[in-house]
């Protein structure tokens, strides 16, 4: 009997547990691939939840623009995203809140390292894009509106369209790289994913430098007031934790390689 009642005790305890245990806040971070490919949230992530251990980070990586669509639905809580005009459409919206640079790196172009159509030696951006339309060289696009799509777009744009040899591989950084490789073509690329996915790879980056080639990464919130069932507080803990001087220092101090893949925003809406 007595066996009998403490193993009935022993069992009523541990539902009791298990009622009064409470599930940490699933917050869902939708983001681009450059930046899960680098490893960054991985670096990342675990510091925060070990000061809040009520919340649980869950990271979909997409392109850009899925990640606004994710949002424009409510299906997530915040995004970190890096396609400013796609960013402004959405804000208009009234679906986003609290709009918030974090981080900056830049685009580069890619190609073989052997550079057949000399990019390497112009002295310009629109210089090197002619020079590759000019040469016939083949170009891997992501095709997938992610913000590197918008904005290999936006400079094909400035010199009246894309090479001809043009081919879309509608994926991610990683495998567009590799794609770029494979087909001894150029490519866009960020610098983040150039250095965390090109290991083995043939690429050198043919062409770089300058403001047009900025890359500039925001965290967008899901307005609560537009999706009332978003966990906005814990969204906001977690931005005001990514904009602190200890996120951004660990931001700054994350390396591929012995190089850093992405630098601290500093400037307006930086805590």
């Amino acid at each position: 009997m007595c066996r009998l009642l403490l193993a009935v005790l022993m069992i009523l305890s541990g539902f009791l547990s298990a009622v009064g245990a409470e599930e940490p806040v699933r917050l869902r971070l939708a983001t681009t691939t450059s930046v899960d490919n680098s490893g960054l949230m991985d670096s990342l992530i675990p510091v925060f939840q070990a000061r809040n251990p009520g919340v649980r980070v869950e990271v979909l990586a997409v392109g850009t623009g899925k990640a606004i669509k994710l949002a424009e639905r409510g299906d997530v809580d915040m995004i970190l995203v890096h396609a400013p005009d796609l960013e402004e459409a959405f804000l208009k919206t009234g679906l986003g809140a609290d709009p918030t640079w974090i981080m900056k790196n830049d685009f580069v172009l890619v190609g073989p390292r052997e550079d057949p159509a000399g990019l390497k030696s112009t002295a310009g951006l629109e210089e090197a894009l002619r020079r590759l339309k000019a040469a016939g060289a083949s170009f891997v696009s992501r095709g997938d509106e992610s913000g590197t799509h918008q904005k290999e777009k936006s400079l094909w744009r400035d010199v009246d369209g894309p090479p001809s040899v043009y081919l879309e591989s509608g994926q991610g950084m990683c495998a567009t790289l590799r794609i770029a490789d494979e087909k001894r073509a150029y490519t866009l690329s960020d610098r983040g994913s150039y250095l965390a996915c090109t290991a083995g790879l043939s690429l050198d980056i043919a062409f770089q430098g300058g403001a047009s080639l900025e890359n500039l990464y925001r965290v967008i919130l899901v307005n609560p007031e537009r999706y009332p069932h978003v966990h906005f507080r814990e969204a906001k803990d977690f931005l005001l934790w990514l904009t602190s001087e200890e996120g951004q220092q660990r931001i700054g101090s994350f390396q591929k390689d012995g190089q850093v893949l992405f630098h601290p925003f500093r400037g307006p809406g930086v805590n």
